[in-house]
């Protein structure tokens, strides 16, 4: 099956939940249009289709490869790969001063889950080089700006950051790679890098390493710190490629999915290729340049980190709606049994109400997570570019709480997803030839890198809930209650006949269909029922948040422990009321639009249908999630060590 992007679904949250018109009113966004998002949607779309999409399966079967230090990437990657930057899809959401469309993160967002979901190893590439390319604009001097961006931009170079070490995974305090400054402004690097993406590669002219390093007599911990622009390949003044700089790739690793992505084992200085410089003899170690000031490394880095891990939520999107659209069109042509409720002969099993509840769950969870990282990064926007500090900083503000959440929340559930879909498929599924078990092996490393689950939720609580004494927390509970009341109203002002209009619901004409007129019977009903219904779950996951908000401050100086044991939990109840409340606004603006009679009538009851299962079947577990979090802590910290 191949694959559709879902540009239509992208669209209908641009205009109604993420706000596309308000941000093309901000200053440097004015040519943001709708009617511009659709030309590049579209555009988009037809790009990773048709070149990046079938090289996904390819790049499973035929992964990259490393011979003495060189990495080959899968057959079809580099033309692609160059494809993709003559169309100047690296640059999407990159200022136009150095070469980039400037379009809003909003828009790029989109690109880069359609980018992901064709090709998930393949994307990994840019998803670097976007973050390379936001920490030394941030960061950078004039000249390292203007030597670097604009050739990552171009796609000529592709971006990595280097942090983790053999004894240095999340605990950044540990890093040892030395950086021995030489006196005229340079530093030799020495040490080694692991989980390195796209470390070594033959799709670009040079590679352009951001390392973490420690300066001689730098201070211990993450104080001490410092980050360096290490090129694979000198730049010479000019911007012209001078010799090749002392890192060498000792291995690629052999993982359990995104196989086609080298992940690279790089050593610095390590003496594969002695570097000169000054006019002195060639002798190990890697050349770089301090990025910003000495000790400061970490903070400099967290700005492409973030970046990273919102992309990395966009991922998690990404290859779940790839894994729920093999799975429906799967279970749209594979006939077996009998329906239920009786029928001549088999019927294909999307009319079995257990593979129906399969894909519910798979499609709310999609375009609920869409919906939420599309407002998230509408927040980016705004805060960008709003003329009104306070404005600015209210949204970077709800924007920095968010990030855990898209992160955490939008991997942990791709995993959930593609779990399914290998279920809808049955046995097919666990055979590989079919696809489906690729999709469940790549979305595996996306809850753990660029720090694992409990890494973003102890930063939702800690950073994020504990600091402002829960007040964004609680804002955000009572965005939840505003859209409960103005769904409400909406269906209170509307006629059921705007709802439920007439013709036959989809599949109902099918062959194989066991009872002509079933779909229209359950979808009026749920589309009367649905205000409701999503209302009064919206009430009580904003009552989960309000409870647990308070109960975790306060426990948070008298047991610290079992604050931090319900912390997952608390970013779940979270990602299922944000993910919720975007697909409630969603089924709000299609009772407004069928009111008006305006939009594809069968899209906008997809919209409240969707709505409304996620509020009967998911949002009810941010109950439970309350519960597990103000009371379940004891029985997580009751064994001793020695006994787990």
């Amino acid at each position: 099956m191949n694959y559709l992007a879902p540009v239509a679904d992208m669209l209908f949250n641009m205009e109604h939940v993420a706000d596309l018109h308000a941000i093309s009113q901000l200053p440097g966004y004015e040519d943001a249009s709708l009617e511009t998002a659709a030309a590049v949607l579209g555009e988009c779309a037809r790009f990773n289709q048709d070149v990046v999409a079938p090289l996904n399966w390819t790049g499973d079967q035929e992964p990259s490869q490393v011979h003495e230090g060189v990495v080959s990437t899968t057959p079809g990657f580099k033309a692609a790969f160059r494809k993709f930057a003559e169309a100047g899809w690296q640059g999407v959401q990159h200022g136009t001063h150095f070469g980039g469309q400037g379009l809003p993160k909003l828009i790029a967002s989109c690109c880069g889950e359609m980018l992901n979901a064709a090709n998930l190893s393949f994307a990994l590439c840019p998803l670097l080089t976007d973050g390379a390319i936001e920490a030394l604009d941030t960061a950078g001097s004039k000249a390292q700006k203007q030597a670097f961006i604009p050739r990552m931009i171009s796609g000529e170079w592709t971006g990595t950051m280097n942090l983790t070490e053999p004894q240095a995974g999340s605990d950044l305090s540990m890093v040892r790679t030395r950086a021995v400054p030489q006196g005229d402004g340079t530093y030799r690097l020495f040490g080694q890098k692991i989980y390195i993406t796209y470390g070594e590669h033959d799709m670009a002219d040079n590679i352009v390493h951001l390392v973490l390093a420690r300066t001689p007599n730098a201070p211990e911990g993450v104080k001490g710190i410092s980050l360096f622009i290490v090129p694979k390949f000198l730049v010479a003044e000019g911007g012209s490629i001078g010799a090749r700089n002392d890192v060498y790739c000792t291995s690629i690793e052999h993982k359990l999915g995104i196989k086609a992505s080298p992940t690279a084992v790089l050593l610095y200085g390590d003496g594969k290729y002695p570097v000169a410089a000054n006019g002195g003899p060639a002798q190990a170690g890697a050349i770089g340049d301090l990025v910003g000031e000495e000790n400061r490394g970490l903070e400099y880095m967290f700005v492409m980190m973030n970046a990273a891990r919102f992309g990395v939520g966009v991922q998690g999107i990404a290859v779940a709606d790839r894994a729920y659209q093999k799975a429906a069109a799967f279970a749209r042509e594979r006939v077996q049994s009998r329906d239920i409720g009786g029928s001549a002969g088999p019927v294909a099993i999307a009319h079995h109400p257990d593979v129906r509840r399969m894909l519910m769950t798979m499609r709310a969870q999609v375009e609920g997570a869409r919906a939420l990282a599309m407002m998230t990064s509408a927040c980016f926007d705004v805060a960008a570019r709003h003329p009104d500090p306070e404005v600015r900083k209210r949204q970077q503000r709800l924007y920095e709480f968010l990030v855990p959440i898209v992160k955490g929340w939008s991997t942990e559930m791709s995993i959930e997803v593609a779990s399914l879909g290998v279920q809808v498929h049955g046995g097919m599924g666990f055979i590989e030839e079919t696809g489906a078990a690729q999709y469940y092996r790549d979305a595996r490393i996306l809850t753990i890198y660029e720090g694992t689950t409990a890494i973003q939720a102890n930063d939702l609580i800690g950073r994020k809930t504990l600091r402002d004494a829960g007040a964004t927390a609680r804002a955000i509970a009572e965005s939840l209650r505003e859209t409960a009341r103005a769904l409400l109203a909406a269906a209170a002002s509307r006629p059921d006949a705007d709802l439920l209009g007439g013709g036959a619901a989809p599949g109902d004409s099918e062959a194989g269909s066991p009872r002509p007129g079933a779909s229209m019977l359950a979808r009026d009903k749920a589309l009367r029922a649905a205000p409701d219904c999503i209302a009064t779950q919206l009430d009580r996951a904003a009552a989960s948040i309000d409870h647990s908000v308070a109960w975790i401050l306060s426990q948070a100086r008298a047991d610290i422990h079992g604050v931090f044991a319900g912390s997952v939990n608390f970013l779940k109840l979270f990602g299922l009321a944000c993910s919720g409340w975007q697909l409630a606004r969603s089924a709000l603006a299609a009772i407004q639009l069928l009111g008006e009679a305006r939009g594809d009538p069968e899209f906008l009851r997809a919209k409240i249908i969707c709505a409304k299962f996620h509020a009967d079947h998911l949002l009810p577990q941010t109950q439970a999630l309350a519960h597990a979090i103000t009371q379940g802590a004891d029985a997580v910290m009751g064994l001793e060590v020695e006994a787990l």
